[in-house]
C-alpha cells in the first residue's frame, strides 16, 4: 500500500497549469464515476460503491465541494471529518497549499467573508492510480479548472489532486499512512494532461 501511494506521479512545469490549448489526444477511454446514493443530511455523499471508480466518484465529490469559496478553514473541516486516524495531515496536501496562498496575497484571512470572492473547482478529468488489499485501498487522482474571482480579476489553472482512500465497509475514507505523492497539475484536456495519464470523466455516461 506504501509503495503504491508514494510512487511519484508525473513532474509537469508550473506553465503546465495555466489556460493554453488543448489536444484531440486521450490517455484512454472516459472513465465512468458512480453518482452517489442520496443519503439525508450529507453535503459530500458517503453513497458511493466500493469499486475504484467509487473511490474516484468520492474524491470528486470531496474536493469540489472542499475547495468551494476558496476557504481553506472549509478544507480543513471537511479533510477533518473524512481522514481516518493516523492519516496524514491536511497540512501538507497542495489544495489546502494553493488556497492558503491565495488567500494570503489577497489579504483575506481564512474564514474571513469577502463580497465578490468566488472559489470554484471543477473536475473534468481523472486517474487511477491502483488499487491493493482486494479494492479495499484505492490511490485515485482528479484534474479540474480551479477558478478565483476577486475584484475584477479571474485566475483559471488546472489542479491535480491524488489521495490513498481506504474502503471502511460502509464508506470511502482518506486513508491512514503514507501521503499519497503529490498530482500533476495540467490545464484539464491539455497535451500534459494526456501525457500525466488523466483520462475524461463522465457521470453515469453523461460528458
Amino acid at each position: 500500500m506504501t509503495a503504491l501511494a508514494i510512487r511519484p506521479m508525473m513532474t509537469l512545469p508550473p506553465e503546465a497549469a495555466l489556460p493554453h490549448e488543448l489536444t484531440t489526444a486521450t490517455a484512454g477511454p472516459p472513465i465512468t464515476v458512480p453518482r452517489p446514493a442520496p443519503i439525508a443530511n450529507r453535503v459530500i455523499s458517503d453513497g458511493f460503491p466500493a469499486t475504484a471508480e467509487g473511490a474516484l466518484g468520492w474524491l470528486t465529490d470531496f474536493n469540489e465541494t472542499a475547495l468551494r469559496g476558496g476557504d481553506p478553514s472549509t478544507y480543513l473541516r471537511a479533510y477533518d471529518e473524512f481522514a481516518l486516524a493516523r492519516a496524514p495531515s491536511p497540512q501538507g496536501s497542495g489544495p489546502l497549499a494553493l488556497l492558503s496562498s491565495f488567500r494570503d496575497e489577497a489579504g483575506i484571512r481564512p474564514g474571513e467573508l469577502k463580497p465578490g470572492l468566488t472559489v470554484t473547482y471543477e473536475v473534468s478529468q481523472g486517474l487511477i492510480k491502483g488499487t491493493t488489499d482486494a479494492g479495499r485501498f484505492a490511490v485515485v487522482c482528479t484534474l479540474g479548472q480551479l477558478s478565483f474571482d476577486y475584484q475584477g480579476q479571474s485566475t483559471r489553472m488546472g489542479i491535480g489532486d491524488c489521495q490513498a482512500l481506504r474502503w471502511t465497509g460502509t464508506a470511502w475514507r482518506i486513508a491512514p499512512g503514507a501521503r499519497a505523492a503529490y498530482a500533476a497539475s495540467a490545464w484539464p484536456g491539455s497535451a500534459e494532461s494526456v501525457a500525466a495519464g488523466y483520462r475524461p470523466l463522465t457521470r453515469d455516461g453523461v460528458r
